[in-house]
């Protein structure tokens, strides 16, 4: 074997390695998270393997081999590691628990643990639906997939949407803040964030979110409880398409879910039939590149792994589909918009490394 082949063969062989190691990490880091496990070290500052699982209700020879695995993949720190086992504390480092438990944080990243396991469960229907040509329906992904979707989502709707995406609208932004109160549909909301967070930045508008799965919609009605917006945010198991809906809203929007749908010219045309004459239609999608290129950098190998595993899948469970995946550039957005009747697509000016907005304009 040539000298560069060696090499290639050797480089490829500790990529994956590495990625392994890194899976089965993140399995754990899932477990710390599900089993309150990173959240009773934070609320005690350090703690020995028995108080960990006093206080989450777990065993502790569990706890104690989770605690000696996170300590020697450095996620945790450990006060003194040749003490006995059972008499060792450890505690999170300064700075991890923003990453570890902190829901509304820019820098969590459990929910990432969580779609991982949500993406193994289902791994052997994708491999049939490889054979088959079909696909896998979202409610497949089950409560881990619906959460792991909303969480990683909760700190940009939360941090972002209001005080930067949609202030980046001018005329929109007006227009949320102005007399008389606004009305929003914000279609496919999913674990239902974006209509809070829209919700609490304008407080004279009123939300109307929709889904058309069930149990994202309950998801979505449990994390309105107590978000101090209930009397002005509501969620609909319905199909925005109604025409009863027609011409009532004055912001129609769709975050990340456009090239989940397996008909978006059909979705892209109800959307257009929401907004009132002065209405704006916003689309958030993946900020992928414009034309494939191969290899790619990270958010374009992260988004084409979401395809393969979850997007493409979802998309071709009902038919007829046109099959988007994840990685949906902007050329093929804009050929849907055009095909749902909107005269042209507008590349907003909000600045974000994963994520792209649109405004569809009648």
């Amino acid at each position: 074997m040539a000298t560069d082949a060696i090499a290639a063969r050797d480089a490829l062989a500790e990529r994956l390695f590495g990625a392994a190691l890194g899976a089965y990490e993140l399995m754990t880091v899932h477990l710390g998270d599900r089993l309150g496990l990173y959240r009773a070290l934070a609320e005690r500052g350090e703690a020995t393997p028995a108080e960990v699982a006093a206080a989450t209700g777990t065993q502790e020879r569990y706890a104690r081999e989770w605690l000696e695995q996170q300590a020697v993949a450095g996620i945790l720190d450990v006060g003194d590691a040749r003490a006995p086992a059972e008499e060792r504390r450890y505690r999170l480092p300064e700075g991890h628990a923003e990453v570890l438990i902190e829901r509304e944080s820019l820098a969590h990243l459990t929910p990432l643990a969580r779609y991982s396991v949500s993406f193994a469960h289902v791994l052997p229907a994708v491999e049939d639906a490889f054979r088959s040509g079909g696909g896998v329906p979202w409610e497949a992904y089950g409560e881990l997939g619906r959460e792991a979707q909303g969480d990683a989502n909760r700190p940009l709707f939360t941090n972002l949407l209001g005080s930067e995406w949609l202030p980046a609208i001018p005329d929109v932004h007006e227009r949320l803040l102005a007399d008389p109160p606004a009305r929003v549909a914000d279609v496919a909301c999913g674990a239902g964030w974006s209509s809070i967070a829209i919700a609490r930045a304008y407080p004279k508008v009123t939300v109307d979110g929709y889904d058309l799965d069930a149990a994202s919609v309950e998801l979505a009605r449990s994390n309105l409880a107590g978000s101090g917006v209930e009397d002005r945010v509501t969620f609909h198991l319905r199909d925005a398409g109604d025409p009863e809906l027609a011409g009532f809203y004055q912001l129609v929007t769709v975050f990340e879910a456009v090239h989940d749908m397996s008909r978006p010219v059909e979705v892209l045309r109800a959307l257009r039939g929401l907004a009132a004459e002065d209405g704006a239609v916003v689309v958030m999608d993946e900020r992928v590149a414009d034309v494939f290129t191969a290899p790619g950098d990270e958010v374009e190998r992260l988004m084409y792994t979401y395809s393969v595993l979850c997007c493409l899948p979802v998309g071709l469970a009902d038919t007829p589909s046109v099959g988007t995946g994840t990685v949906m550039r902007t050329d093929t957005l804009r050929r849907y918009a055009e095909d749902a009747g909107f005269a042209d697509v507008e590349v907003l000016p909000i600045e974000h490394e994963v994520f792209r907005f649109y405004r569809l304009h009648p």
